[in-house]
Order: structure tokens, then C-alpha cells, then sequence
């Protein structure tokens, strides 16, 4: 049987949560594959705060180093003390593995939640009997573990065999485009967040099922290069190529999705804190905004609606002068001038497969009671608006200072014809292969790495790569220069008629609920548009994993430097060269070391990026990044 038919078995443990109105939260009935099993305060995370006030969810959880995912249901009752409603949630554990993949188990959960209660509505009572739970037993037996190594189910072979099997569409990870359409060009602060291993945590309202598939789907974005021995290629296998040897990490597994948290878990965080391997999370509780020390950046998406972004905020030490003031303040941040080079190229590849209405279970303006007003167009939201304008400054200043960088490469050249421009160069075409290691292209020529191919793979239309590049709404200045302009402006634009057909919204388990058959007509299309979003989600990995590779690659250049700078005797007193401080072995990078990575070199989050990817990737070694004034007034005026 084909894998992707297999049933997954790598089940642990299966339970019924429910809240007791004298108790609270309690598990009721549990099943384990193993009595060593602890199963206790996971009713927390099953019932959150908030989640009375919706019918139904899906909430992924971890417990100890097992995911879970549980399916919520919220049953009307007359009984005394219950407020007018019982609240429960069904919910698994998995084996511990690589990849562990609870969203395969959602589609079967939900309808042994439907079969369980249906029976209960059936003879108008409201307490299962023993009886009730023999669905829930014969589910457990069909998918509990039977081998140690899962059969494979739990072990990841690349995006390509994730995202391209017929249950694609299960997989949270095909949601990026959802994500970047919502957070918009301050998806890339998350991006810089996750890929140095800090503590991220999103604030949500209920339901609560796609905050929990954005911190999946924020944490893949850097999955590749975490967990691979080889985070930037095979260049050790060529002794004499002058590239730098592939920067290994601290921590060979990606960050950690801890799903939803509340305040129960405040120990499980502390500890994950001290791993160093960062983690990922989601909550209802507001009370989280009063303890900034607990993570490093927070996304509010409570303040997201159709025409403004979620809000942002890093979490910033500060001096306790007392001895008992709070220890930490939040901060608003947004995203840095240096995340238009890739921002341009990921809003390039988006626009690919627009869509004029984003999916509904990702757009949690939707869930906060925030609708679309008649008057919200792009002009009158300000902050959209700001934007724009960031990104055509930001064109400017990239073309003052990109001369005064160095390449990332050896023999990189550059084309001064396009020194101003901030829209990247290449074909504007996809392709579904994958390879083990990546193309980085030149500067200015794209970011994404990409195989040789001028043709789209077979299934999107007959749109030709010339007839869909089209500007993007979030880049409508593109300044360029030299004989390039001309022949852009030579080059046929899209029209409305060359555009994909809008969707209605890809398919989420447990988010719709008795949808309709569709017709053979729909169904095709349905098929279409779910290719369009694996080639597009496959695109936007590629580019993140290509540019991650290149500020990896940057990194070990710059560190080999500053090694030979400390053997070489007329070189040991550098300023530069390495130091031991408390036996830790610190390097000092200057504001034109922070260029040479495309960063910024006035922005402190591009600089405290930088010392995030010495302490996971420089082998033991502490990066400080200097951003006194001497050094950046020395930039400005060429002496760095």
C-alpha cells in the first residue's frame, strides 16, 4: 500500500477532555499505549481560555516532547451549573519522531468526535457509557504505535515528497502564501526570529486552529536548514574550492512548535527557553502581554482586520532600578529596509497564484468580529500605504549603499545598469523539482533557487511566465535604470484576463464542516487551484531556504576571516580579530560586516539577527556586532 494511503500509526494515547463546573478542566477518559504516560495538565491546552465561545475548533498542543491535536465541541445542555453548554475535546498524543504530522489524524478525529456525540443526541443523554467510548478504542487500536520507527511515517525526505502527494492539501505547511498574505513584509522579522532560535509567541482570539497552523507553517520556513547535517550545500566534498566550509548549528532538529500554551505552561516554557533551540507557540491568555520575559517577539493578531496588519512587538530588557520592576518591555517593531530584497521576491512569487480573497480559516480578522467595510479600499488603509512608501525608499537607499558592499561570493559581479533597482531579475516561472543542494543566483539576478526550465509544470493554463509577471501590489514602484528599464517597458503587461481565477479558500481539516460534493467541473477546478498552491508554497520554501543558504555562507566567510586574522602575527592586535572573554572566543563584526549580508547596517534587529546566527552557527564563538557611533559615522563617510 502506498504511503499515502497508509494509515499513520504512531499514536500513544487517546483522551477525552472536559470542564467540570466544580473541577474545572479534567480528563475523563483516557487510553495509553503505555502506562509510563503521563497525561496531566493537558486538559489545559485542550480547553483554553476563550474556546466557550465558539461551536467547534481543532487545537495542536504538546505535551512533554509528544504533539497532540484534539478536535473541540461545544453540546448545549440544560443541567445545572454547565452555564447552557458542555465543553469537551477528543484529543491524541503522538510518538516522538523527526516530523511528527498531527494534522494526518485530523479528518479521522473529527468523525469519530461526530460518531461519539451523534450517538449521545441519538438517546438524549448527555454522559457517555462506557460503551460510547468502543469508536474511540477501535480508532486507538487501528493507529496506536507498532514500531519503533513508525514505519517511516515519522521521518521528512524534503518539501518535494511533504507537499506533492494527493493529501497535500492536509499539511499546514501549504498555507505559507496565507501567512506572508496576512503578515505582509513583517513576515520576514518572524522569518529572522525562527531562523535564529528565539522564543516567538502569537496572541490570538478564538477559534484558535489557525493560529496554531501559522506557527507550523512559521517554523518550516527555516525546517530545511535546521535539521539538515549540511545547512548550505556540499562545497566540503571540493577541498580546493575557495568557498567557506557549511556552517553546522548548535541543535539538529528545527525549532520547536509548542501550539497552544496558556498560563499552566509557564514552566514548560522557562524550560524550553534553556535549550536553545527556540520554540514556537499560540495563546488566549492577554495576561502574556504583561510577561515580555517569557518570549522574544509577540504577534498580536487580535488587531489584524482586512485592511491593517497584526501588531508586532519585541521583547526589550530593561534596567530594575528597585530590584521588583518588570524585568522586560514590549516594543512595537516592524520589518527592516533590508527585507525588501527578499520581500520582492517573495511577493514576486505570490503574485503567481493571487488570489482576490485570502482563505477564511487563515485570515483571523475574520474570527474577531472585524468585517470588511464597504469603504476599506488600499488607499485608505494608512499603514498599507506606509509600506509602499518603505519599499520605495528602501529601493533608494539599497541603490546608494549596494556599491559600498561586498559580494556574497567570490566573482559575483554585479550590473551597475540595475544598481537602483529593488525588483529582481529572472524568469518569472516555477518548478515543482527539488534538489539537495541549492542555486543561489548573483545579486540582483533573484534570490530563489531554481533548476534549469523555462516552462511551468503542466496543470496551470496556458499562461505563459512572460504573460503572468505582473508588479506587485505591495512593490508598485520599481525603480530601475539602464537599457533593462527600456526593455521592460517593452514587455506585454498582464491583464485581468491572464489572472487566475479567485478562489473561494483552500481546504483546512476541521475548519469547514459539511461542505457540499462538488461537481466534476468543481472538483477540477479545486484540483487546479491546490497544484497552483503546492507550486507556490514550494517556490516561496526555495527562496527561503536559498537565502538562508547565502547568509550562512556569508557568516562562515566572515568567520574564517576573522580566525586567520588572529594566526597571522601582524594581524593578532586587529581590532577586529577575535578576543577571549570568560573563556568564550568573541569576534566583533562592524556595520559594513552587517552590509556584506544585504542587512542594514543601522538597524539594531539586523544586528541583533547577525549575533542570533553567530551564537546557533559560529561553533562556540560569540559575535558582537559594533553599532557605536564612531563606527556608523565611519560607514557613512567610507572609513569602515
Amino acid at each position: 500500500m502506498d504511503s499515502e494511503d497508509r494509515v499513520p500509526q504512531d499514536i500513544i494515547a487517546i483522551f477525552h477532555a472536559s470542564f467540570h463546573p466544580t473541577k474545572g478542566s479534567i480528563i475523563d477518559w483516557s487510553l495509553k499505549a503505555s502506562e509510563d504516560l503521563d497525561l496531566s495538565h493537558v486538559e489545559f491546552s485542550c480547553l483554553p481560555s476563550g474556546l466557550h465561545l465558539i461551536e467547534r475548533d481543532v487545537v495542536y498542543f504538546t505535551k512533554d516532547d509528544h504533539q497532540g491535536v484534539c478536535v473541540f465541541r461545544r453540546r448545549q445542555t440544560s443541567e445545572h451549573g454547565h452555564r447552557g453548554f458542555r465543553l469537551s475535546s477528543l484529543g491524541i498524543l503522538l510518538a516522538k519522531s523527526p516530523r511528527p504530522r498531527p494534522w494526518k489524524h485530523v479528518a479521522a478525529l473529527k468523525v469519530l468526535v461526530n460518531t461519539i456525540y451523534s450517538a449521545l443526541e441519538d438517546r438524549d443523554a448527555l454522559e457517555p457509557l462506557d460503551e460510547d467510548w468502543d469508536p474511540a478504542r477501535a480508532f486507538f487500536e487501528e493507529r496506536k504505535i507498532r514500531r519503533p520507527d513508525l514505519g517511516g511515517m515519522g521521518s521528512w525526505q524534503g518539501w518535494s515528497a511533504e507537499l506533492e502527494g494527493v493529501h497535500s492539501d492536509a499539511s499546514p505547511t501549504v498555507h505559507l502564501p496565507h501567512l506572508l498574505r496576512i503578515l505582509g513584509p513583517s513576515s520576514l522579522t518572524l522569518y529572522k526570529h525562527i531562523l535564529g532560535r528565539r522564543r516567538v509567541l502569537i496572541i490570538t482570539l478564538p477559534p484558535v486552529e489557525a493560529a496554531c497552523i501559522l506557527c507550523q507553517v512559521a517554523a518550516d520556513t527555516c525546517y530545511q536548514e535546521q535539521v539538515s547535517e549540511q545547512p548550505s550545500g556540499d562545497s566540503q566534498d571540493e577541498c580546493d574550492d575557495p568557498t567557506p566550509r557549511p556552517l553546522k548549528g548548535r541543535s539538529s532538529a528545527g525549532v520547536k512548535v509548542l501550539g497552544m500554551v496558556t498560563l499552566n505552561d509557564l514552566d514548560k516554557l522557562d524550560f524550553e527557553s534553556k535549550t536553545g533551540r527556540g520554540w514556537i507557540a499560540c495563546t488566549t491568555d492577554s495576561i502574556f502581554l504583561d510577561k515580555p520575559s517569557y518570549y522574544d517577539l509577540l504577534i498580536d493578531l487580535r488587531s489584524a482586520t482586512p485592511n491593517t496588519r497584526p501588531n508586532f512587538h519585541v521583547s526589550k530588557p530593561v534596567e530594575q532600578p528597585n530590584g521588583r520592576s518588570p524585568s522586560h518591555r514590549l516594543s512595537s517593531v516592524r520589518f527592516t529596509w533590508s527585507d525588501v530584497r527578499l520581500w520582492t521576491e517573495l511577493d514576486r512569487l505570490l503574485q503567481l497564484d493571487s488570489e482576490d480573497s485570502l482563505d477564511s480559516c487563515c485570515d483571523p480578522s475574520l474570527h474577531s468580529g472585524k468585517g470588511h467595510h464597504s469603504h476599506g479600499s488600499s488607499w485608505t488603509d494608512v499603514w498599507r500605504v506606509y509600506e509602499d512608501v518603505c519599499v520605495m525608499c528602501a529601493g533608494l537607499w539599497m541603490g546608494a549603499w549596494r556599491n559600498t558592499s561586498g559580494a556574497l561570493y567570490s566573482g559575483a559581479s554585479r550590473r551597475s545598469e540595475n544598481g537602483g533597482s529593488i525588483r529582481l531579475e529572472g524568469e518569472d516561472d516555477l518548478s515543482l523539482r527539488t534538489r539537495s543542494t541549492p542555486h543561489i543566483r548573483n545579486i540582483g539576478l533573484g534570490i530563489e533557487g531554481r533548476p534549469p526550465g523555462n516552462t511551468l509544470p503542466s496543470g496551470l493554463g496556458v499562461r505563459t511566465p512572460r504573460a503572468i509577471r505582473r508588479a506587485s501590489t505591495m512593490t508598485s514602484w520599481t525603480w530601475a535604470g539602464g537599457k533593462n528599464s527600456d526593455n521592460r517597458d517593452s514587455q506585454p503587461r498582464a491583464t485581468t484576463e491572464d489572472a487566475p481565477t479567485p478562489s473561494s479558500g483552500m481546504f483546512i481539516p476541521g475548519q469547514r464542516n459539511n461542505v457540499p460534493e462538488p461537481t466534476a467541473r468543481e472538483g477540477a477546478a479545486a484540483i487546479a487551484r491546490r497544484e497552483r498552491q503546492v507550486l507556490t508554497t514550494l517556490a516561496l520554501l526555495d527562496a527561503f531556504h536559498a537565502n538562508t543558504s547565502a547568509i550562512l555562507l556569508r557568516l562562515a566567510a566572515l568567520l574564517e576571516m576573522r580566525k586567520a586574522q588572529q594566526q597571522s602575527p601582524r594581524r593578532a592586535d586587529a581590532d577586529n580579530s577575535p578576543s577571549s572573554v570568560a573563556g568564550t572566543q568573541t569576534v566583533l563584526f562592524t556595520p559594513k560586516d552587517v552590509m556584506s549580508f544585504e542587512l542594514g547596517p543601522f538597524s539594531g534587529l539586523d544586528a541583533r539577527f547577525v549575533e542570533w546566527l553567530g551564537e546557533e552557527y559560529g561553533g562556540g564563538m560569540r559575535v558582537l556586532v559594533k553599532r557605536g557611533w564612531k563606527d556608523l559615522v565611519g560607514l557613512i563617510l567610507g572609513l569602515g
